[in-house]
């Protein structure tokens, strides 16, 4: 490594040494604590880059019946058909999807997803984005609700 580089030239080198568990942990963490930083925009695009030479997939794909979900081109379609979400019914959503099962409460999904002081919103602001993020995925009444309530604590992904 040569010390006139910039820091993006080291850190471009310093990633390609990385394993692709280490590249997918770091990803991960790119998205789940720091998204909307030019600097970790980069970082991930670097990521999904290298990975896209290296394997020819996506990092993140989840199939579930008539689910389709991927993380990196932030699509979710059920039955073929594109569900449109906001930024914020996607962020709910990823996490819900990415830990099936694990009950998340009202002010966990308010300090991953918002990433603020979660006093300044309420429940209910939760509540909404579930609400809207259940109707826009039930598109036939015969397509399972994906997102449980977990009465008086939150939310989970179960099919």
């Amino acid at each position: 490594m040569d010390l006139e580089e910039s820091g993006r030239q080291i850190g471009e080198k310093l990633f390609i040494l990385l394993s692709t568990r280490q590249k997918k942990e770091l990803a991960q963490f790119v998205l789940d604590y720091k998204i909307g930083d030019i600097q970790t925009d980069i970082l991930y695009a670097a990521f999904l880059q290298e990975n896209q030479k290296t394997h020819g997939q996506s990092l993140t794909e989840i199939r579930e019946g008539d689910l389709y979900f991927c993380l990196e081109q932030r699509l979710v379609t059920v039955r073929n058909q594109v569900i449109p979400l906001t930024v914020k019914e996607f962020k709910i959503f990823s996490l819900l999807i990415q830990h099936p099962r694990r009950v998340y409460s009202y002010e966990v999904i308010l300090d991953l997803v918002w990433q603020e002081d979660y006093s300044y919103y309420s429940r209910k602001a939760v509540n909404n984005h579930i609400s809207n993020l259940r109707r826009k995925i039930k598109i036939a009444p015969d397509v399972p609700d994906y997102v449980k309530s977990v009465y008086g604590i939150g939310y989970k992904f179960e099919i």
